[in-house]
């Protein structure tokens, strides 16, 4: 039996307006929901964004370029979930060859820039969408991407008014106070290589941390929604917002045997600050592990992105950043924005650069999602006031990178002792509910020659 995707009725009417509008002979875009083992929902259908260069073929590396996009503005729990394409109906068979190789190609580019992976008995159904441009039928069909000689699978297309009105949103404030050394011989090229190995271990211990929703310790395999009341008008749920803290183990399990290693150190890259996060969750009886699991991911991608989107940067300015000899300067990382998702219960999310406006986040919303919002739409307040009332706990200042020359570093307040540990890790617990956020720190100390 195939699979079953929900989905919102505002997606329908999205759809058939850019089939009709778009003049072209295929059209191509990005469905975004939420995968479990029952059934599938989706809230959003994005097109592909016009290139300056018009065609009727479709570019593939300029889909999984948007796909990629989208996926970093995605809180915790959405996830592109599949393509869908437009096409007249004499292109049918061609239509199904393009489906199957963007849904592997979207898959692959999105999970190569995640910390974690998908579990063995999760989801790996991603879904293919064709679309009549005359009739409007559509013709629905599922692929295993962990199986990349699986072929297509038939799956219902149901739509749905409210799907997820009422699905309950998890949030979480992180302190992130991460060192990771610099070989001596790395190049400016792998800088980002060297934070993404420096991550892994944090990666482990965000997975082991226990969590704590609303003050109570809840079982992992129990029902999330246990006693929560449903609207009277409905059997819809009220949604429930949980405030979850997240506590590190006493005691960090890993798999792996260490070894000791020696090895000469140019520097350190340091992330410190606090995150804001969020998560969303069906209501088709959700276990508490799958929430806990939604938010702690929605950790990992959050720090990951940031430092993502600074590298990509550094490489198009690398002469902005540092030069030759010791010199000191500060780059915050960009800030988390959210904004809702009209008609569902759910946000979605930006990130923006000090020297960015709320025009800069508008227009890519636009253009990545093709939505209208509103100035005052933008939350911009979870990870700016803060960096005030954490002031007395920390001399750190907001997000920067340093260049230091040795005895600078002192001052700084980072030392680099000759047993200097590969690795140090520490997350605090998680900041009060009420605690808003600054934007992560990200600092790097370099030696001079």
């Amino acid at each position: 039996m195939g699979r079953t995707y929900f989905v919102e009725d505002s997606v329908e009417q999205y759809l058939q307006h850019i089939l009709d509008t778009s003049g072209k002979a295929c059209v191509t875009g990005l469905l975004i929901g939420q995968c479990s083992p029952q059934r599938d929902f989706v809230l959003l259908a994005v097109r592909t964004p016009p290139k300056e260069t018009q065609s009727d073929e479709v570019d593939e590396e300029w889909v999984v370029e948007h796909a990629t996009q989208v996926s970093r503005m995605l809180p915790g729990g959405l996830a592109v979930l599949g393509v869908f394409l437009g096409a007249a109906p004499e292109l049918s068979v061609q239509a199904q060859n393009i489906l199957r190789r963007l849904v592997f190609a979207v898959e692959k580019s999105i999970t190569k820039a995640r910390l974690w992976k998908l579990a063995n008995d999760e989801v790996h159904d991603r879904v293919a969408l064709n679309i009549s441009s005359e009739t409007k039928k559509v013709l629905c069909r599922s692929f295993d991407v962990k199986d990349p000689k699986s072929s297509a699978k038939p799956a219902d297309w149901k739509y749905q008014t409210g799907l997820s009105a009422s699905w309950p949103v998890l949030e979480c404030n992180v302190e992130v106070d991460l060192q990771v050394p610099v070989p001596a011989d790395f190049a400016n090229r792998e800088l980002d290589k060297c934070i993404e190995n420096g991550l892994k271990e944090w990666v482990r211990l965000i997975q082991q941390c226990s969590c704590i929703l609303n003050g109570k310790v809840m079982g992992l395999d129990k029902d999330l929604l246990d006693g929560t009341k449903k609207k009277a008008s409905s059997q819809q749920f009220v949604q429930q917002p949980f405030v979850v803290q997240l506590l590190r183990p006493s005691k960090f399990k890993t798999d792996d045997r260490s070894t000791a290693l020696v090895q000469k150190s140019s520097g350190t890259v340091v992330l410190k600050g606090v995150v804001h996060c969020k998560a969303y969750i069906h209501t088709n009886k959700p276990k508490v592990k799958d929430a806990v699991q939604a938010l702690k991911r929605d950790v990992l991608n959050t720090v990951a992105i940031r430092s993502q989107m600074l590298f990509e940067d550094f490489y198009l300015d690398p002469e902005g950043y540092t030069e030759k000899g010791a010199r000191t300067e500060e780059y915050p990382l960009p800030k988390r924005v959210f904004v809702p998702l009209a008609g569902t219960g759910v946000m979605i999310c930006d990130y923006m650069f000090k020297d960015e406006a709320p025009k800069d986040i508008q227009f890519r919303i636009k253009e990545l999602l093709d939505l209208d919002v509103k100035e005052d739409q933008l939350d911009m307040l979870l990870e700016i006031d803060s960096a005030i009332k954490l002031a007395p706990k920390t001399s750190h200042p907001q997000s920067n990178i340093v260049v230091a020359e040795p005895e600078t570093s002192q001052l700084l307040g980072i030392v680099f002792p000759d047993d200097y540990n590969s690795m140090q890790l520490k997350v605090g617990v998680v900041i009060a509910a009420g605690v808003v956020l600054f934007a992560v720190v990200f600092s790097v100390i370099f030696f001079s020659d």
